[in-house]
């Protein structure tokens, strides 16, 4: 039976209209900063300034990106990482997320380091859609509201987490300690100690004394004699690297022999002990939930060759032995994996997959996993605690897991 001519007419028309509008979906599904060959990936981390120790991190996502891109890419997309200098200032950060955001076109910003800074743009972020990734501050306000900013999400363990578990071992090896505190006066430094007064409440644990100081202050020489002076037998010292290493000389210097409790954003051998001399570090208790690059236990473990053979090839200037650049390695890890659980190429896409996340990072110590839910934007909740033998690091027998 012939068809009218008009119903062919309607026929090709609705034909057209199907397609150009298959055709918008398909765009509308992609984001910026994501092609058939290439995800770009943004940055801002302080190369310069008075946090400049952590520059290596850089290097060790690097390594692990390379890696990755000589093995084929994600889904045959090469991740190009793209970094800027802040020092560590706030404000730069936010210009710098600016333009990766408006200039570079990054899919998502990553790891971004320091509390303060990742405080400067998540709003910013959060308004523009643009997932803040895996940023490099323990801070418990980066998965305290998902509804408020469900963008942005921490990854290592975060300070409260850390100091219950200082007030934990304090608990079981030293019940009526006399705590002095030195605390950088800023958004990390105060919500580790507040995650540790809050742990102590209602056991024989008392702190004596506070100081803080500021990021830009040229020394804490004034501080560690106060402190010397209280009475306290155990020393809680919550420093970025630079005041970690004034603060181990402090201790040495004064003649004062307290318990020193070092958090692990300033636990480094290689940046800040060994400068300053192995024996004044030695009894130092920290944190941990990467294995350390230069423990011997871990020297045939798959996981960590792969690690130091691709910073050998990849990263040839860095040490493989900064716990830094292990760092690094790690959190690229996790979001490489979260990148392959995309289902669409856009960044609603990758927030999907980074809120359901159950990974076992191979760098990571046993036991310790990578996951988080929709409610649940903590993707790292356990530690284990490690003293300095004045040689290396050891593994206590106390892994702490959060308490929500």
């Amino acid at each position: 039976m012939k068809r009218p001519r008009h119903f062919l007419y309607a026929l090709v028309v609705a034909l057209v209209v199907a397609l150009t509008a298959a055709a918008c979906g398909r765009e509308e599904e992609t984001s910026p900063g994501i092609s058939d060959n290439e995800i770009k990936i943004g940055g801002s981390y302080p190369f310069s300034g008075p946090a400049s120790a952590y520059r290596t991190i850089a290097d060790g996502v690097r390594a692990y990106f390379a890696k990755v891109n000589a093995e084929g890419g994600v889904d045959g997309r090469r991740i190009r990482f793209i970094t800027y200098d802040d020092a560590y200032e706030p404000q730069r950060a936010l210009q710098n997320a600016r333009r990766l955001i408006e200039r570079d076109r990054v899919f998502a910003l990553f790891n971004t380091l320091g509390t303060a800074n990742n405080v400067a743009i998540w709003d910013y972020t959060n308004r523009e859609k643009v997932p803040q990734l895996f940023v490099a501050t323990g801070a418990s306000i980066f998965g305290a509201d998902p509804d408020k900013h469900p963008y942005t999400m921490g990854w290592q363990p975060d300070y409260v987490t850390e100091s219950q578990a200082y007030a934990e071992y304090l608990k079981r090896t030293k019940p009526r300690a006399r705590v002095a505190v030195l605390y950088q006066n800023d958004e990390f430094g105060k919500n580790l100690l507040g995650g540790f007064e809050r742990a102590i409440r209602g056991s024989g644990i008392r702190i004596v004394a506070r100081e803080s100081y500021e990021v830009t202050d040229p020394s804490i020489a004034t501080q560690m004699r106060r402190l010397a002076t209280s009475g306290a037998d155990t020393f809680l010292d919550i420093t970025t690297p630079r005041f970690s290493a004034q603060a181990i000389v402090g201790v040495a210097r004064s003649g004062w022999r307290p318990l020193h409790i070092l958090n692990s954003v300033g636990a480094s051998k290689r940046l800040v002990f060994q400068p300053v001399g192995l024996k004044p570090a030695t009894g130092i208790v920290s944190a941990a939930y990467f294995k350390d690059p230069e423990d011997p236990q871990w020297a045939n473990d798959a996981a960590m060759r792969e690690y130091k053979a691709a910073m050998r090839r990849y990263a040839p200037r860095t040490d493989p032995n900064d716990t830094f650049a292990t760092y690094g390695w790690a959190v690229a890890q996790t979001l490489v994996e979260t990148l392959k659980k995309m289902e669409d190429p856009n960044r609603d896409s990758l927030m999907d997959a980074a809120r359901s996340l159950d990974l076992e990072i191979p760098i990571l110590l046993p036991g310790v996993r990578v996951k988080t839910s929709e409610s649940d934007y903590y993707p790292i909740e356990t530690v284990q605690l490690m003293r300095f033998d004045g040689q290396r690091w050891r593994l206590l027998d106390l892994r702490y897991t959060a308490r929500r």
